[in-house]
């Protein structure tokens, strides 16, 4: 049955956060303010309290991170995550992902992800004005299980003693 139909009510959901990227070797924002905020408010949480005035965000990137949750995943369990650089930053190679709560639609934390990234881009040459080369995005990676399910996202998918069954090719 599982071929031809899914349960109604039962289905994935995306979830989604904003973070930093450490790391980068020079490669990070060029120190917008968003960054340079978001960073002292990272240190303002671990008990440093730094003026943003005084930060260099040349080796951090503000970032998005998005996952997709199945249907019945439960705490504990792992998800594979994407962050994605929202700044000017060249590249996120080598970079690590600071521990971020991930959100569903509902505004309410379902996962938490951090790790190092993997991309699949580089970017190499026009530091000193020569050619440039550029393959795939290198400011965009994943992370295999980098997330942690904190919490199980709620379905029904019996109503009234009856389980309903959604064609997935109806015809």
């Amino acid at each position: 049955i599982k071929d031809i139909a899914m349960i109604a009510g039962a289905r994935d959901n995306q979830l989604s956060g904003f973070g930093l990227v450490t790391g980068l070797a020079g490669d990070g924002d060029k120190n917008p303010v968003d960054t340079i905020q978001t960073l002292a408010n990272l240190l303002q949480r671990y008990g440093l309290t730094v003026p943003a005035s005084t930060l260099s965000a040349k080796n951090v990137a503000v970032v998005m991170v998005t996952a997709d949750i199945p249907a019945f995943a439960k705490p504990g369990s792992r998800l594979d995550i994407v962050v994605s650089s929202m700044g000017d930053a060249k590249s996120l190679q080598g970079g690590v992902l600071i521990q971020t709560p991930l959100y569903g639609a509902d505004g309410s934390v379902y996962a938490v992800g951090q790790g190092t990234l993997s991309i699949g881009g580089l970017s190499a040459g026009g530091d000193g004005g020569g050619a440039t080369v550029q393959k795939n995005h290198p400011t965009v990676g994943t992370i295999i299980n980098g997330a942690l399910v904190e919490r199980e996202i709620p379905a029904t998918i019996i109503s009234d003693h009856h389980l309903e069954l959604v064609l997935r090719d109806p015809d």
